[in-house]
């Protein structure tokens, strides 16, 4: 695998030159004399609604999917793709319900928001919270797993490993400093990179098990025959383990709880990301409505088609290792590691391709790291620096210290990441990313579902909901069956191999939320009944155009099919 051909080395090149002469193109050609912070921070509203949905996605793939959600697909199959598809729907509330309302308040950014609906203590609290989240697990984490996998890929051992770190940390400023206009229309292609790129490997999968089998290079038959070989692996609900099932069944069902998870943490999982989260909504917050919602809902048509550049990888692999194929990717304990699936799948590519699978990583790599970037640098310059430091800035100051911002935070990821002081990989990436934000999701969606509909909401009630989202998250996943026992009548706690019990975590944090919620609500019955900071809009805004409404069906009528044939 290590052998990259001159014409993989002239694919990966063709990428990055590609990828570099377009940013500063559109640098160039859209700069006007003088960049303001609306220019700076959202585009000055110049992102058309494809740049917006291809950079919401390029944004969301990193590493962590290509590594994290390919291993799930070898352990578990395509149940790990309700985390996609569950998006796609909540991108649909996102566009009709939560943009309309983003807009008319005309923020830059989330902790703006909960200053106009709250008081500034807590958008305080948040926009600091939100930066240590994004410097010290986003960054470091796309960062460390984003140099693991293509040093694995390319090879070089230790000293490849930090030098492809540096690397792509240039390649994300270099993007990050043009601002997010730059940002955006290079996550353009970024995105098809990532989607071509990653269609190919997953049609060498199909087909290398259809050849396994002796079916000939037929990517359809390499498919039936997945499905046939490893018909356990193509079933989205797990059942509930009973008494004396082994504990692989019990892993997976902690791993994505069977029908409860829908009635708990997939809902806070995803509207925290795609509708709370200023890495994400900071693509759409420059444009219009229409703009805005038709590049939204574009975002979730694209979510439909990432479990088959992710997920199939990993249950090919998972065939091909059942029947003899991966032998050379088992450790010395004769196990096979599920973070190596789509490495292992990697390992038969053909010259060219190889390079285009390194260039699709890469891609999602920097697309993540840029997108990241950019928020850190709009959070803290306006939001604290202009906020609470100097008030008096001019905006060619607010743009100069947003790009210093984005060279401090990028420096402070590779220090970070560098001997990985924060145990990134003892943890594992996506294990490390899930734990440190899934803790305070229950809260924020909470924090903002409540502040954006319910006008009685008070700030004290939004404060007492973040600590409590917070301290409730910990409890459920870690002290509640020691206190309250396995089996309670909100919960069922299943041993989980390590001489302990747990929850399943996407029901903790269900758990967590439907607590928090009630806790605000009656601190804000208690409050005053007229509330100064509530919004009022008028319920028409929620209207949408008859070209929304098509996109709306055609998305949920993908899904429906896509759980009609697997559930």
């Amino acid at each position: 695998m290590n052998a990259f051909n001159s014409l993989d080395i002239a694919v990966f090149l063709f990428y990055l030159v590609g990828v570099s002469a377009y940013g500063y193109y559109v640098y160039r050609s859209k700069q006007k004399a003088q960049m303001d912070t609306k220019d700076y921070f959202l585009a000055e509203g110049s992102l058309t609604w494809w740049a917006i949905g291809a950079s919401m996605i390029a944004s969301n793939i990193s590493a962590e999917q290509f590594i994290g959600m390919s291993g799930n697909g070898f352990t578990v199959g395509v149940a790990v793709a309700a985390y996609e598809w569950v998006a796609a729907i909540v991108l649909i509330i996102v566009a009709v319900f939560f943009m309309p309302i983003y807009l008319k308040q005309k923020i830059y950014t989330m902790p703006q928001f909960l200053e106009q609906r709250y008081n500034a203590t807590l958008s305080l609290i948040m926009s600091i919270f939100w930066l240590f989240l994004y410097v010290l697990v986003n960054l470091t984490s796309i960062l460390y797993l984003g140099a693991l996998a293509i040093s694995n890929l390319v090879g070089g051992g230790g000293n490849a490993f930090h030098l492809i770190m540096v690397a792509l940390a240039v390649f994300a400023l270099v993007i990050t400093l043009g601002g997010m206009k730059v940002v955006g229309y290079t996550d353009v292609i970024q995105v098809v990179v990532l989607i071509v790129g990653g269609l190919a490997t997953t049609y060498l999968a199909l087909t290398l098990v259809s050849e396994k089998f002796g079916l000939g290079h037929n990517a359809v038959a390499g498919f039936n025959m997945m499905m046939q070989d490893a018909g356990d692996h193509f079933h989205m609900i797990f059942e509930k383990p009973a008494p004396g099932d082994p504990q692989v069944e019990i892993n997976k069902y902690l791993m994505l709880p069977g029908i409860a998870m829908y009635l708990a943490g997939q809902w806070i999982v995803n509207l925290n990301y795609w509708g709370c989260n200023q890495y994400i909504t900071q693509r759409a917050l420059g444009a219009d409505l229409k703009t805005a919602r038709t590049g939204i809902l574009f975002a979730g048509l694209l979510k439909l088609l990432m479990p088959v550049i992710v997920m199939l990888p990993g249950i090919a692999a998972y065939v091909l290792h059942k029947n003899g194929g991966l032998q050379a990717e088992m450790n010395s304990t004769g196990s096979f590691n599920p973070d190596n699936a789509y490495s292992a799948i990697l390992t038969f590519l053909p010259n060219g391709l190889k390079g285009l699978s390194l260039a699709a990583l890469t891609a999602a790599i920097v697309a993540s790291l840029a997108g990241k970037a950019n928020s850190i640098s709009t959070i803290f310059t306006l939001d604290i620096y202009k906020r609470y430091l100097r008030p008096e800035s001019d905006e060619k100051k607010l743009v100069w210290v947003g790009r210093m911002t984005v060279l401090v935070a990028m420096l402070l990821a590779v220090a970070l990441t560098w001997q990985d002081l924060l145990g990134i990989g003892g943890e594992g990436g996506f294990t490390y990313i899930q734990k440190y934000t899934g803790f305070i999701s229950p809260g924020i969606v909470a924090v903002f579902i409540l502040g954006l509909f319910w006008q009685r909401t008070t700030a004290p009630a939004a404060i007492a909901g973040i600590l409590s989202g917070f301290l409730l998250s910990v409890f459920f996943n870690n002290y509640a069956p020691a206190v309250f026992g396995h089996e309670t009548l909100f919960y069922t706690a299943f041993p989980n191999g390590k001489g302990g019990y747990e929850i399943p975590f996407l029901i903790c944090m269900g758990l967590s939320f439907a607590f928090t919620f009630a806790l605000m609500v009656g601190m804000s019955l208690a409050g005053p009944v007229v509330n100064p900071r509530a919004l009022h809009f008028d319920a028409r805004i929620f209207k949408v155009s008859p070209a929304v409404m098509s996109l709306i069906v055609v998305t949920m009528l993908m899904i429906t099919a896509l759980y009609v044939k697997f559930w």
